[in-house]
């Protein structure tokens, strides 16, 4: 009994060291633990607060959103107009070509000749359009005239060169020309543009005018020759879009037969006078 009271108290101390590191331990991971803890309650915060900057950046995108569908919906519906504006262009066009093709007969005012090197000059200029049906050439006034201006480029004068020869052959030589100078709805603003020309007809029929010279000087007589200037009002395609502008913003060199009724030709329209 003796020995083992003594077994008792040697045990003792140690029970007791035992049960002391327990509790150390438990004292350093319940510090851990709150360190823990609050690092993710800051991190809840941030990611909330986070969370809260989203919602924000969200609404802002969704309201840009309304904005633009509604602006897109206002193009759109201008878009719709203006197309309905070209489309009825497009028929007042239709209209004069038949009336035009009715004056002549059915025929054809360039010959055969005249128009096959029309159509071939076309095809080595892309800026020159050529309709073999009405005689009509059309070129891009940007390949004539640098913007704002009414002074030929070199390259256009080579053209207009090429054009002269073959109106001045002789199966073209009585043909009448009529250039008319056309712009884009912008207006003119940047000087010294804007103090030269008021409006876009200024600028349309100067330009007119430039080929119109150009023409005369190169050899074709002045009396086969008119011109007009239309500004922006006879447009091909709707100002929406540079490609379209480049469109709108031409010279059209009318080739017209002798016996067309042309309004200044005195002897076109003899009953006039």
């Amino acid at each position: 009994m003796l020995a083992h009271f003594r077994l008792l108290a040697c045990l003792a101390p140690v029970a007791l060291a035992a049960l002391s590191g327990c509790a150390l331990v438990s004292k350093s991971r319940l510090a851990v633990a709150q360190t823990q803890n609050r690092a993710l309650v800051e991190k809840n915060r941030a990611l909330t607060a986070e969370v809260a900057n989203l919602k924000v950046h969200r609404d802002n995108i969704l309201d840009k959103l309304e904005r633009t569908e509604e602006e897109l919906a206002l193009l759109q519906e201008e878009l719709g107009l203006d197309r309905s504006q070209l489309a009825g262009f497009r028929r007042q066009r239709d209209r004069l070509h038949e009336n035009y093709v009715s004056l002549l007969g059915g025929r054809v005012p360039v010959g055969p000749e005249t128009r096959a090197r029309l159509a071939e000059i076309s095809r080595r200029w892309p800026a020159l359009q050529f309709d073999p049906a009405t005689g009509i050439s059309k070129l891009d006034a940007d390949i004539l005239f640098d913007t704002g201006k009414a002074e030929l480029k070199p390259g256009a004068e080579e053209l207009l060169g090429e054009l002269a020869g073959v109106l001045g052959a002789p199966e073209a030589r009585d043909l009448k020309i009529l250039v008319a100078g056309h712009t884009d709805d912008r207006q003119i603003a940047r000087k010294p543009a804007r103090d030269k020309y008021r409006s876009n007809f200024d600028l349309s029929a100067d330009r007119a005018l430039a080929v119109c010279e150009r023409l005369r000087a190169i050899g074709l007589g002045e009396e086969r020759i008119a011109m007009a200037g239309f500004g922006s009002h006879q447009p091909l395609a709707p100002n929406v879009s540079d490609a379209d502008r480049r469109k709108n913003r031409r010279v059209e060199i009318f080739v017209m037969a002798p016996e067309v009724p042309i309004v200044g030709w005195t002897e076109t329209t003899p009953t006039l006078y």
